[in-house]
């Protein structure tokens, strides 16, 4: 070969390992910073370290409880509290995102995902009790400081949380979760009407609810590109739901989701009082809790920061590269500050 030849060709593969460096330069600093670290220390070649999820079971008041946990025991916790009709499968994927600096706990309630479903009939499935159990394995897991995620049924069991325990909480992160009238709109009508008398034809009218069809419909309806999403979520979801028994357990939760609202007043004087750190991330095409229930938050939260993410129900599915950078930079600000 000539000189001339193998120049040339020196200089290629030169120019190319300056790339294939400056790229491995951006992925590096796309890492949380205890990743990189622990990326330094490792073998040439191995994959960074990526944070662990434990799936764990504590017996709360003769109940099975499960719940996914993550991150470093002495590192500030948050509170995921999932909605209708999953379980904290819904924060699968947030879980790890947030696990290097935080310690992340997902409770399911009882009667969702992997919990125990306790007979109807020797079980109050409240909103009430749900807030109590969850309250219980927090005491069972020493943690008396917490950041709280809100989702849907979320909102009620972590508001019942703060008017009980104000000065545990260390700040919010509001994800289509409901605390004022005006969130209320022509979804729940049918359920207004099953509030008013408890009768079973207004019972037996809210079944649609719980079929496979309402399922999918929660995850795609507001959605631009149903590709993001994976029927696995109403696949899963809709298993547990079908259980014998479970759309009884639903039926109730509708009929004291009327206990709800009686709580607003309370909630919002909460908010004003207390001034919790407060991030509004909010899918703005939701038709259960609509934009307008995410707009009075700043009526009594003005310092709150507030997002409308072009998503419906469930944007962690579709939007989740552009959630998690703003909740971890809220986390980040409110909770790791000085």
């Amino acid at each position: 070969m000539r000189v001339t030849q193998f120049t040339r060709l020196m200089s290629g593969v030169n120019r190319r390992r300056a790339v294939l460096g400056m790229f491995g330069a951006i992925a590096a600093t796309a890492l949380p910073s205890q990743a990189r670290a622990k990326a330094k220390r490792a073998s040439p070649g191995a994959l960074p370290a990526y944070p662990v999820t434990h799936y764990r079971k504590k017996t709360i008041d003769g109940v099975n409880v499960f719940y996914r946990e993550a991150g470093p025991k002495n590192a500030p916790v948050v509170l995921l509290l999932h909605g209708f009709p999953t379980s904290s499968h819904m924060f699968r994927n947030l879980i790890p995102a947030l696990a290097d600096r935080y310690h992340v706990i997902a409770p399911d309630y009882p009667g969702y995902g992997q919990s125990d479903m306790p007979n109807r009939a020797d079980f109050a499935y409240t909103f009430d009790h749900f807030s109590e159990l969850v309250d219980n394995l927090l005491v069972q897991l020493g943690v008396d400081r917490y950041a709280m995620y809100v989702m849907d049924y979320g909102a009620p069991v972590g508001w019942r949380l703060a008017l009980k325990h104000p000065e545990q909480v260390t700040a919010l992160i509001v994800q289509n979760g409901n605390a004022y009238e005006e969130g209320l709109q022509e979804f729940w009508d049918p359920i207004r009407a099953y509030w008013v008398d408890g009768s079973d034809a207004h019972r037996q009218a809210l079944m649609k609810l719980v079929t496979v069809e309402t399922t999918r419909f929660q995850y795609t309806d507001g959605v631009s590109d149903l590709s993001r999403i994976a029927p696995d979520n109403w696949v899963c979801d809709q298993a547990l739901l079908d259980r014998s028994g479970n759309s009884d357990i639903q039926m109730d939760l509708f009929y004291d989701y009327r206990t709800n609202p009686p709580l607003y007043p309370a909630v919002q004087s909460y908010f004003r009082k207390h001034k919790p750190p407060t991030l509004i991330v909010w899918g703005k095409n939701d038709k259960i809790f609509p934009a307008s229930g995410a707009y009075p938050f700043k009526r009594d939260l003005p310092q709150a920061e507030f997002y409308l993410i072009d998503s419906g129900h469930f944007p962690l599915e579709d939007k989740f590269s552009e959630m998690v950078p703003l909740i971890r930079g809220f986390l980040d600000r409110s909770l790791l500050r000085g």
